[in-house]
Parts: structure tokens; C-alpha cells; sequence
């Protein structure tokens, strides 16, 4: 692959990886449900659709914008967001984006997927891209991207690749040495070189066990990212039956920890 030198040679200065959310289509605590993780007064056991927002100094990209957004994000600062990357059309990845209106005061918004996804977003909000909008919509800029052509918003040089969700192909992103991929359940060989020479995996692990037809488990999220060599890895995508925090993550190999709402990382 041409462009594997520069990928592995080049990564974004001073970047921070900020987990928005980290839970799974239900959310963590689980509506009626009393388990001692739905009941946990642990902030790390409250998890959010999972969404993640990355940043520079000059550039700011979120990946996903699931029905907590709006939430998720008046725990930030508010300023320009340069680009939404979506991962799949799935509704906890995509219910959010009607609050995306307060950031098109500072411009058209524009948002990256797969052809299905754009096709979806299309059918599910098609007031956003009628010929006469009416006040107040958001403004948004729908690009098709394809898996193994590389593009670039500010300071981020973006690879999408290819994962499957059951039957769905999904895309994740690499960002220089970080890697991010949510519901995956497998992965062609093909992609594997197009991930090689990564730091940092996040990566989806829904639960210890019980298979599940369109996700992973943490055993399967371990094995993946030590075919990789990924030094550090987060989990996400998860639900209440992952435990209580404190302790699942201690039950994880060293390098591997469950990522939690509000936790950032530089890469």
C-alpha cells in the first residue's frame, strides 16, 4: 500500500481523543433495569451512546452523533466542529444529529460516511436536504467517502476502512497511530495492512460472553488488537453486563483498559 509509509511516519502533533459516550444502543444505566452497575453511583458506570470527539488546537472532528449528543456536548466548550465522520446510518450513531443546528451558526457542517449511511440520512431527516429549507434546519454537507481513499480535514489525515456489523459493512477511521472502530463483529484480511504500525486501538467489546450476532466481546477485541500490536487499547460499545469499573478493569491484560465518559487521551 502507497500510502502506508506516510501513515505510519505521520501523526497528528498534540491531538486528544475525548470519549463522549461509551455504551452500547441502550445506554448505561439500562431503563428498568436494577443491577448493581445500573445502580452504580460510579460515574465511570454511566455510559452514553458511544461518540468520540477529536481535537488540535486548530481542528475539530466528531466521530459519530448519537441521540446523547446534545448532552454529551454541553460538556464541552463550544466551537466550530470542522467535520462529523459517521461510522453506520444505526440510530445510536446518528439520532443526534438534529443538534448539530448551534454549530452551523459557524458554518455548514459537514458530515463524512459510506454511501448507505448518506443514502439513510436522506430517508431519516430528509427536512435537512429538501430544495427549500425552512428557518432553522441544519445546514449540513453530505460527503461519500470510500473505504482505502484517504482524506484529510485540518490537522487529521483520514483512512477509512472497512469492518463488518453482522451483514453491514461499517466504516472506521485511522488517524495517524490511533485507530478507532465501533460495532464491529469481523474484519477482512484486506484491511489489516491499512492498520498496521498503530499506537493506540479503540475498539468495540460489548461484553465478557454470551456471542451476540453483530458485535464483538472483550475476548475477541483483545485477540484483534494483539493481531495488530497495538501498545494501548480502549474498549467501547459497552453494556452494564461488562461490571462495575473498578472492577472489570482490572480485569483486563495489561495495556487494555474499558474507556468511561469524559476520559481523554493524547496521541
Amino acid at each position: 500500500m502507497d500510502s502506508q509509509t506516510s501513515y505510519n511516519s505521520e501523526t497528528q502533533s498534540k491531538a486528544t481523543l475525548t470519549f463522549l459516550g461509551t455504551g452500547t444502543s441502550q445506554g448505561v444505566p439500562v431503563i428498568g433495569c436494577n443491577c448493581e452497575v445500573c445502580q452504580s453511583n460510579d460515574p465511570r458506570d454511566n455510559r452514553l451512546r458511544t461518540s468520540a470527539l477529536l481535537e488540535t488546537e486548530s481542528t475539530r472532528i466528531l466521530i459519530d452523533c448519537g441521540p446523547d449528543f446534545r448532552q454529551q456536548i454541553l460538556r464541552q466548550p463550544f466551537r466550530k466542529i470542522d467535520g462529523v465522520l459517521l461510522t453506520h446510518i444505526h440510530y445510536d450513531h446518528v439520532g443526534g444529529i438534529d443538534d448539530l443546528r448551534p454549530f452551523c451558526k459557524l458554518g455548514d457542517v459537514d458530515i463524512y460516511a459510506n454511501k448507505g449511511t448518506v443514502d439513510g440520512l436522506h430517508q431519516t431527516m430528509p427536512y435537512c436536504f429538501a430544495e427549500q429549507l425552512y428557518p432553522g434546519v441544519p445546514k449540513l454537507r453530505l460527503h461519500v467517502i470510500e473505504k482505502h481513499h484517504e482524506f484529510q480535514i485540518g490537522d487529521f489525515k483520514i483512512m477509512p476502512i472497512e469492518v463488518m456489523h453482522d451483514k453491514l459493512p461499517i466504516l472506521g477511521y485511522r488517524f495517524g497511530n490511533l485507530a478507532y472502530i465501533t460495532d464491529m463483529k469481523t474484519i477482512n484480511d484486506e484491511e489489516i495492512p491499512y492498520l498496521e504500525g498503530i499506537d493506540t486501538l479503540v475498539v468495540n467489546a460489548l461484553r465478557w460472553e454470551k456471542e451476540h450476532h453483530s458485535h464483538q466481546l472483550v475476548k475477541d477485541a483483545i485477540a484483534f488488537s494483539r493481531r495488530l500490536g497495538a501498545k494501548r487499547t480502549f474498549l467501547i460499545h459497552l453494556t452494564h453486563k461488562i461490571g462495575l469499573h473498578a472492577l472489570a478493569d482490572k480485569r483486563l491484560p495489561e495495556g487494555f483498559h474499558f474507556a468511561y465518559d469524559g476520559l481523554k487521551i493524547s496521541f
